[in-house]
Formats: structure tokens, sequence, C-alpha cells
């Protein structure tokens, strides 16, 4: 009806995370959580003499997704593809206790961020840059990893050594991190041969893939029922 495909489909519902309130309201009105199984998109569509707009349907979707999927291939989308800053570090933080691996917490931790949040060319802040606040990086960034490392909220984040925070690019609303926050010589403390953090890495980015491609195959079961694909009216 309305995407060529599951990743498409992803990627606009999570996009909806940067509307303002306004928006969405009407979606809002249409969407009712108990009775999910009763209705789908195409059939609530069909009945609205104006039919249901792209904004809609993607605000649509996104409750569907957020409902139905297990918190682990929802957090794995959200890391990989939503533009929400705030949303996308606390998924960040809820992957890490979940990536089984003998590197230690501050490499996993750091493993998954840069999975989540590639550098971009020319985009990496070195000096002079806007960092999020220390409220909201213990909220958010550092939840799961704070609460299994018991660091008390509103400490100083131990993972960033030397007081390093999370740069934001505040034009664009991205995440930004910093240069340095790449280099794997940060990553490990206790200086182990640079293969064995590869492989380290190799195997926590494999792990991470495979959440996500697994989460959409669980979306595009949900997305079929709704019945919004092209596919589906050909």
């Amino acid at each position: 009806m309305i995407y060529s495909n599951v990743l498409s489909a992803v990627i606009s519902a999570l996009a909806t995370d940067a509307m303002d309130n306004t928006s969405k309201q009407a979606w809002q009105k249409l969407y009712n959580p108990h009775n999910e199984g009763s209705a789908d998109l195409s059939m609530l569509s069909s009945s609205r003499r104006e039919g249901i707009d792209r904004k809609e349907a993607d605000c649509w979707i996104y409750a569907r997704l957020h409902s139905q999927l297990i918190p682990r291939h929802w957090n794995a989308l959200v890391a990989k593809f939503s533009t929400h800053k705030g949303l996308k570090v606390q998924a960040i933080g809820e992957l890490v206790p979940l990536v089984a691996s003998p590197a230690p917490t501050l490499f996993r931790y750091k493993a998954v961020t840069t999975w989540a949040i590639p550098p971009l060319q020319g985009r990496q802040n070195r000096s002079g840059r806007e960092v999020a606040s220390q409220t909201a990086r213990t909220e958010a960034e550092l939840k799961a990893v704070t609460k299994q490392m018991h660091i008390d909220k509103g400490q100083g984040d131990e993972l960033h050594r030397g007081g390093r925070e999370t740069s934001i690019k505040r034009s664009t609303d991205m995440i930004v991190l910093p240069a340095e926050f790449y280099d794997m010589n940060t990553w490990d403390n206790e200086g182990r041969p640079e293969s064995t953090r590869r492989e380290w890495r190799r195997k926590i980015q494999a792990v991470l893939n495979e959440m996500v491609n697994e989460a959409l195959s669980a979306a595009e079961v949900i997305l079929e029922q709704e019945g919004v694909f092209l596919h589906q009216t050909a």
C-alpha cells in the first residue's frame, strides 16, 4: 500500500520520533492499542473517506512495531536506524548488557556505540564541541551500563576517561562522537593485543547485525499483516 520494503517502513516509522506533538495528535485519535488484531492499517484507511496520509501511516507503524516487537529487537532497530538522539543512546545502553563477549564493559559499550553511530566523513569533532548535559547522559546513554556497574546516578561517567562527553551537532540534531572515540586503544585499559581487540569488535558487531536482521524479519511479519507493502496491492 505504501512501503516498498520493510527497511523503508522501519526507517520512516522511526523518523516520527522527531515530529512535534502537534503533528502526532491526529494519528493518536486513530490508534487504540486495545484493538490490536481487530483492525489493520489498510482496513482503517479504507474506512475513512479521506484515507490516511503518509505521516499517519508512519506513526501507526511505529506504534505497532513498538508494541509487538520484543525489547531487544526494538532496541536494535532504534539504535541502528533512529534519528532521535535521546532514544538512540538509550537503546544503545539497553543493548550493551545483551552482547555476550569476553571483552570488558568499557570495550563492549564503545563497540556497540560505534556500531550504532559510525563515523561521518568530515563531521567528527575534535575540539570546541557542544556536549550533552550530565543529566541527560546519566538518564539515557548509560542507563543499562550504569546499572550493571552499580554507578550511582549523578556520578561522573567512568566510561569516558578524562571527562569526555558525547558530542551533539545541534544544527542537525545528530549525535557526533569525537574522533578519538573510534580509537580502539581507548577501549581497553589493559593493553591487550590489537588482534584480540579486533576480534572482539568483529564478533560484537556480528551479534548486533544478526539482531537487526532478526528484528527486520519480525517487523516484516507484522507489516505484512498490516497490508502496507506495495506488492500487496499489485
